[in-house]
């Protein structure tokens, strides 16, 4: 792998399928959060927060 940082870009599904089975095949899948549509502005700010806080911890 030629970007070794490559493995900690956190991947956040944004969908319209909000069920709590929509969102464990998410994370299933690889994602690392799920945002569902329509989006609100204060939880896909306060996610992109937390990773980006806790990658500089």
């Amino acid at each position: 792998m030629t970007n070794g940082d490559a493995r900690t870009i956190p991947i956040i599904a944004m969908t319209a399928n909000a069920f709590d089975d929509d969102i464990e095949k998410s994370k299933a899948a690889g994602m690392n959060a799920h945002l569902s549509k329509p989006i609100e502005p204060e939880r896909l700010f306060q996610v992109l927060y937390d990773f980006i806080v806790g990658q500089e911890e």
